[in-house]
């Protein structure tokens, strides 16, 4: 019995790259920040490119810091849900041809979100990366960390406890 060929590297690629730009389109408050994603391997890098509209306090111009929470929040959020979709995507035919569809697991859902306000968000762009400590069925730990010009200075970091979908929808 001959064994199929692999799909080209390009190919999967582009199936994942459309994925995360559906599951991405799929959050509204998402995309009025402005926030994109960019995917190298299975690590996720989140971007929120400077506006004038993210200013709190126009005198020094500085983030405001509900904008840096959601920033995190959200990067947290779609990293717990792409760990499930690549996961899912890496499994059975059918299942990754779901995915490509559009139909997403439910986002998990934030039971605490702690974040620590390092130094202040400067006008310009700013970036964040999520690392999921602990996930199973029912909770997932995840620390995020944001940053603008250095990655080794971080001006906001944040750790969420969250409650994980049921696998049944």
């Amino acid at each position: 019995m001959a064994r199929p060929k692999p799909e080209p590297v390009q190919v999967i690629k582009q199936r994942r790259d459309a994925a995360l730009g559906k599951l991405v389109a799929g959050i509204p408050y998402l995309q009025y920040l402005g926030i994109a994603f960019e995917r190298r391997g299975d690590e996720l890098t989140a971007q929120l490119p400077y506006s004038e509209k993210l200013i709190g306090n126009p005198i020094l111009p500085a983030l405001h810091g509900g904008v840096t929470g959601a920033f995190l929040e959200i990067t947290a959020l779609v990293e717990l849900n792409w760990a499930m979709i690549w996961e899912q995507m890496e499994g059975s035919p059918e299942t990754a041809a779901r995915i490509e569809a559009g139909d997403f697991p439910a986002m998990p859902k934030t039971i605490d979100f702690t974040i620590d306000y390092l130094r202040t968000g400067l006008p310009r762009d700013a970036y964040a990366r999520a690392r999921i400590n602990r996930s199973g069925r029912r909770y997932a730990s995840v620390h995020v960390e944001a940053w603008q010009d250095n990655r080794d200075r971080l001006f906001a970091q944040a750790t969420g406890h969250f409650l994980m979908p049921s696998i049944d929808g």
